[in-house]
């Protein structure tokens, strides 16, 4: 359904995507995660034909650029940063039903279920809306149509417990018949939803796993690492996650937060070589 076949992207001479190739298909849920700067936002807007870029990008074989028109129409989108959008709040919503057919009732029956007062705030600009309800309506939007693929770059920031809880449950009764590509600093949000994870550091994918519907990605795990040789890179890796060793700094212990487990081990397949054995356990579990 969806492929990047070796996109690159340059900003001022800086390479925000090197060479990233993916496939999605048709019912995947990916979680796209990696620090800011990764190149997260930059592949996401490329998938939306906003950015010219090398290599190809295709949804269901059109490519976002040419075919704009009908690519977005298959997309549900919740952006990272709010538009400064100065048209009022109920304009807006029926703006946006009539460029995907659907029912402006969807989106105000979507909305008020995240808590939003839509009859209170219909004739304000969107623009003075606060972070929160802006968050609330863009959800909304993408969520009120029949858009097989969403694509949310950090969908939650701004949101209140409550409402970032409803989404999450909003998302849950889409599993089946929808394809997702969410992009979130907070892998544990999401875990519950996808069924892959992709990982970005320095415009490249340096982790893809697919994770069974069955596996269970909650919990903490115990972990033990014991190194060939001292290495101060990874040394100073394993202390980012709280690890802890003993005097020669070759044997290692520490707690993952089981959403975390496949960054974790992302991280440690990059020092193999240094790694006599390692062990992860579900506390009060066997190894695994």
């Amino acid at each position: 359904m969806i492929e990047f076949k070796n996109v690159a992207k340059t900003f001022r001479r800086a390479r925000v995507l090197d060479g990233v190739s993916l496939n999605i298909g048709l019912g995947e849920r990916i979680a796209l995660i990696g620090s800011n700067g990764a190149g997260k936002t930059t592949l996401i807007r490329c998938l939306l034909g906003e950015y010219t870029h090398d290599g190809e990008v295709r949804i269901d074989g059109l490519d976002p650029r040419s075919h704009r028109t009908a690519v977005l129409g298959k997309i549900g989108f919740v952006p990272q940063l709010p538009p400064p959008l100065k048209m009022p709040v109920g304009q807006l919503i029926d703006f946006s039903a009539s460029l995907c057919g659907t029912d402006p009732a969807r989106i105000h029956a979507i909305a008020q279920r995240l808590g939003l007062d839509l009859a209170a705030i219909l004739s304000r600009q969107f623009v003075r809306l606060s972070g929160g309800m802006k968050q609330k309506l863009l959800i909304a939007i993408a969520l009120g149509r029949d858009a097989k693929v969403l694509v949310m770059d950090e969908p939650a920031a701004n949101l209140d417990p409550e409402a970032r809880k409803i989404f999450f449950d909003l998302l849950a009764e889409r599993l089946d018949d929808t394809t997702m590509l969410i992009s979130s600093h907070r892998l544990d949000e999401v875990s519950a939803l996808v069924n892959r994870v992709v990982e970005m550091d320095m415009g490249q994918v340096v982790l893809d796993d697919k994770v069974a519907d069955d596996v269970s990605l909650t919990g903490r795990l115990a972990c033990r690492i014991v190194l060939k040789r001292f290495e101060p890179a990874f040394a100073k890796a394993l202390d980012g996650w709280n690890f802890s060793s003993d005097a020669d700094q070759l044997n290692w212990q520490g707690e993952i937060a089981g959403p975390d487990r496949l960054r974790f081990l992302g991280i440690v397949s990059r020092y193999t070589a240094l790694v006599g054995n390692l062990s992860l356990a579900e506390t009060g579990g066997d190894a695994v």
